[in-house]
């Protein structure tokens, strides 16, 4: 359980690029309990994601590259144990947080497992997979967000407040998850996994993608617009510039030279260029959020 190979497989710095849900859930939220905020990315971060991304890598058995790692090794069972004890240790401190918080975390880790679990294996439905990755990476991530840091919780039924960013985080997300896969073809169809990017081909799955950010963008603006901040609709726009200009070269080399430019390199360079703009972003609307209040 401890080999150096299995906490590779736990991949703990790619939980970066899941971290943008996590900061709009703080600006989110007007009265901020900075312990519980602390416990709740400790959770996240350190804990149920690097848990779901062994559990996945354990039944997955990747030859090839995947998300975070370039030269995946050989699993062993070690690993399986590994990414149980961490989601047992996320859901111990959980408790301690807050009672939905707990719950929301039990329901994101069984859902994860299903995801890669061959009596389920939700990875080998394109539809199916991708709708519920970009639900539960997004909004339902938003709202456990907000049941755990925030001192008055989570009130059903959502006010709008909260459910409208909580569908904008699943909008980039479903824009986004195609082009994780896009690089993966080979490896997914030899394990009969028939993803939404192997369904759309290459160049359909960065359009696909692009009509998704696209409406995220647009999203993301109104949504601004319609709580009086219209400032960040420039400052949203302003850090996805990388992001479009980055994209767009991607797939211009890529048209030229698919074996080449198709690849877990590019992939990663757009995850790290995108999970920075909106990190930065998110984090600024965090400060505004918390200068304003105090």
């Amino acid at each position: 359980m401890f080999k150096k190979s299995n906490w590779e497989h736990l991949r703990i710095p790619f939980s970066y690029y899941l971290m943008p849900v996590y900061w709009f859930a703080l600006a989110s939220v007007p009265e901020l309990n900075a312990l519980r905020a602390l416990a709740v990315w400790l959770v996240l971060h350190l804990l149920l994601y690097p848990s779901s991304n062994g559990y996945n890598s354990y039944f997955d058995k990747d030859e090839k590259s995947i998300g975070g790692l370039k030269n995946p090794k050989k699993v062993t069972k070690g690993l399986y144990y590994l990414s149980l004890t961490f989601f047992l240790i996320a859901l111990v401190i959980s408790l301690t947080v807050d009672a939905l918080f707990f719950w929301m975390v039990l329901v994101y880790g069984l859902v994860s497992m299903a995801y890669s679990h061959p009596s389920v294996r939700l990875k080998k439905y394109p539809y199916l997979s991708w709708l519920t990755a970009g639900f539960f990476q997004g909004a339902f991530t938003f709202w456990m967000c907000i049941a755990g840091i925030s001192d008055s919780g989570l009130v059903w039924p959502l006010s709008w407040e909260h459910w409208m960013p909580a569908l904008l985080t699943s909008l980039l997300l479903l824009g986004s998850y195609p082009l994780t896969q896009i690089y993966q073809h080979e490896e997914d169809l030899k394990r009969g996994d028939l993803t939404l990017s192997i369904k759309l081909g290459i160049f359909g799955t960065f359009g696909f993608s692009a009509i998704w950010l696209l409406l995220g963008g647009l999203a993301f603006a109104g949504y601004f617009v319609s709580i009086d901040k219209p400032w960040a609709v420039w400052l949203f726009l302003l850090a996805m510039f990388p992001v479009v200009i980055y994209f767009s070269l991607w797939f211009i080399l890529a048209r030229k030279d698919p074996e080449s430019y198709v690849s877990h390199r590019m992939s990663m360079w757009m995850n790290k260029i995108s999970a920075t703009a909106l990190n930065a972003f998110f984090i600024y609307l965090v400060w505004q959020a918390q200068t304003s209040v105090a």
